[in-house]
């Protein structure tokens, strides 16, 4: 079997019981830098032999792994923070085990984004995780661009080394009066939660470089949408339904599927058929 468990992302209390027997008995930890996780290993008692995978020789080892987990071998799979495969390695490994029928069990724990998410007071009943932004700021404005209509709340990830400029980035493109959120050194030492404006962000950050030091999570708010606004993907449902079935049954279903009122689905079903 193979086990994906969450590891703390900065409180080592944060580990669950559940982590620590899996990690204790099975017969392999792949970590993503052995450098990182021995030290939090011992400090648990844990002697589970290690082996390292990354970005760089993941696929080289999948098929071997796999072969080893089915003939009976147990391994668990830990990134350095949080929970593996979210921006960090392992995909390949869990596709490849799904594919080849080797169960795979995930640990519950940490996660860096639900963890934001739920202290920053913007909207939880929807959101978009964008992982880190592109590199450059002509990438990242383009990202962002594609990103400036969207009602769900925006959740990424940003390195020290970059997030002035993109803030800087987010300010010009959603606006620098956006509602946003840094949450910064989660569950560490100088935890720091901000929720202002995008240039309000903007404008701490350069003035004090603490607050450019550590690990990031940026959340924006959505944009705001007008209360008679129709999303645009319900629209293509109805449109789709409109063209095998009568208007009223196709506007039922359609309010089934995306929540919206039955009526206001129904009045935008009659729009669509008298064009």
């Amino acid at each position: 079997m193979l086990y994906i468990v969450a590891m703390p992302i900065g409180n080592r209390a944060d580990i669950t019981e559940r982590a620590k027997e899996v990690l204790a008995s099975v017969d392999c930890i792949a970590v993503e830098d052995t450098r990182h996780s021995r030290p939090l290993l011992q400090s648990l008692g844990i002697t589970t032999p290690l082996m390292a995978l990354h970005e760089h020789n993941e696929s080289q080892l999948v098929s071997r792994l796999v072969d080893q987990l089915d003939s009976g071998r147990s391994l668990a799979l830990i990134s350095d923070a949080g929970t593996p495969l979210i921006s960090d390695p392992g995909f390949p490994l869990v596709r490849a085990c799904q594919q080849a029928g080797v169960r795979v069990c995930p640990i519950p724990g940490p996660s860096a984004v639900i963890c934001a998410l739920s202290a920053a007071g913007l909207p939880t009943d929807r959101f978009l995780f964008e992982g880190f932004p592109a590199r450059t700021s002509s990438a990242r404005c383009d990202q962002f661009s594609r990103l400036k209509n969207e009602s769900m709340t925006l959740i990424f990830y940003e390195s020290s080394h970059r997030i002035t400029e993109s803030l800087a980035d987010m300010a010009r493109v959603f606006g620098g009066d956006r509602q946003a959120v840094i949450a910064r050194e989660l569950t560490k030492l100088h935890e720091t939660i901000l929720s202002h404006s995008l240039d309000e962000l903007c404008q701490i950050l350069e003035e004090d470089a603490n607050q450019r030091r550590g690990e990031f999570v940026v959340l924006i708010a959505g944009a705001s949408r007008n209360e008679d606004e129709i999303d645009p993907e319900a629209q293509r449902i109805i449109e789709i339904l409109l063209e095998e079935m009568p208007t009223k049954k196709a506007a039922a279903i359609a309010a089934k599927i995306t929540g919206i009122k039955k009526n206001r689905i129904y009045q935008l079903a009659l729009t669509l058929k008298k064009e």
